[in-house]
Order: structure tokens, then sequence, then C-alpha cells
């Protein structure tokens, strides 16, 4: 008896620690028994407050990269320097909060290189899901109080045949590596996946996914023009 309780004991505290336990199989009879000898490594156990946030021990990114964009290539480092894809973000994003995927955003802040999710939950509340972009490891997630969806946006995202994740292998499977994607039934006629992409040239692209047909096709000129003015208005 007092085998178990020191055995449970070492391992409970290596697990605290951190650290690596082998697994030990005890019998009956108080012999330790090493009937597998695979390691079980302790993972950084995550935080929660009670009111939606979570926030793992070390919240920095694996990928130490400065927001910087003075040569505007800002994008294609990003890209260059992710590990983890877009739709693999996506994924990673549900696990952590059940729901739908409304937005993704390659993007390197303080932490460093994050994708930054947002994610309309199972129970109906709006959360961003910050994400290490090299491992894919939840660095931070919390409830959006400003969220300020309206029902008709919700309903679209709800209704989507397309996910974002699926949305982003269509575009990258044709123009490179996807940076960004958000769901847009604001300014057309119907629900389409918004994806910008980098080429390995460095060549940005604005694309469009429809939401219901998963089809691709060009952000038409226009569009791309008025985007590329409020991005100088900023």
């Amino acid at each position: 008896m007092k085998r178990h309780l020191i055995i449970a004991t070492a391992a409970a505290a290596a697990l605290v620690a951190g650290g690596t336990v082998t697994a030990v199989a005890v019998s009956h009879d108080g012999s330790g028994s090493a009937r597998s000898g695979a390691p079980v490594t302790a993972q950084p156990a995550a935080h929660d407050t009670g009111s939606g946030t979570a926030q793992v021990q070390d919240s920095r990114s694996s990928i130490h990269l400065q927001d910087d964009d003075a040569d505007g290539q800002e994008e294609t480092r990003e890209a260059r320097a992710a590990k983890v894809t877009a739709p693999d973000a996506a994924a990673a994003a549900l696990k952590a909060v059940p729901g739908t995927v409304a937005g993704l955003d390659l993007d390197a802040d303080r932490s460093g290189l994050v994708w930054d999710a947002d994610v309309l939950g199972k129970d109906g509340k709006s959360y961003e899901v910050t994400l290490d972009a090299g491992t894919a490891r939840v660095l931070n997630q919390h409830i959006d109080h400003d969220d300020d969806d309206d029902a008709r946006e919700r309903a679209a995202l709800q209704n989507t045949r397309t996910d974002a994740g699926t949305a982003a292998r269509t575009a990258a499977a044709s123009h490179g590596t996807v940076t960004s994607i958000e769901l847009d039934d604001d300014h057309r006629a119907k629900a389409v996946w918004e994806v910008e992409t980098v080429t390995k040239d460095g060549k940005e692209h604005k694309l469009l996914v429809d939401a219901q047909s998963g089809n691709l096709s060009a952000v038409p000129a226009h569009d791309a023009d008025d985007d590329d003015n409020d991005g100088a208005d900023d």
C-alpha cells in the first residue's frame, strides 16, 4: 500500500514540474514492474479563470518574429516563417473552442508569430483564440465581449457549407500560403470567404471562396483597389 502511495506521489510531482514520467504498473502484491517503458511527457496545463479565459504557462510563440513592415514585406516573412497552416490553425482553434471558425489571421506581435482565430462557440459566444504559428499550441483564449456581429452574420456563419479550413485549403492549392481568411456577407450578394495568400515569389493574392459551393475566384479589381485604399487610410 505504501509503495502505491510513493509511486503515485512521485509521478504527480514530476507532472507538476513538467517532467517526464515512465509508466510503471504496480501489482497487487506491491511489487513494481515496468510493463511499458514509454515515457509520458507532461504538458503545461491551461489556466481557466471561469470567464472563458485560458492561458498557458508560457504564452510566447516558438517563432520569434518582429512586427515590422518598413519594407512592405511583412506578409512574405510571416508566410515563410509559419510552420502551421491556416487549415491546421482552424482545427486547433476548434479543439480549444468547439464551434465555427469565423476568421484567421497570421500576425507577428509581442508574443512572436501567431495565428489569431475568431470562433463562434457552440454556446453562442464569440471567442478569440491565439495559437503558436510554430506548434499550434494555444497561447491564449478569451470571450470577445466587443464582438458586434448581428444575427444575420451569425446565421451566415452557421449555415456555410464550406468552412474556413476547407476554404483555406482551396485557396492554398493554387495560390501559396494563406495568411488571412474572413467571412464576408456585408458587401456581397452572398456570403464568401475573403482569403489572402502569399506565393513563394512574394506575390500577394486576394481571393474569394463561395461559402456554399466552395468555388474559388479572384477578388474583382475594383474591390481590391478599395481594400488597398482602405489600408492606406489606416
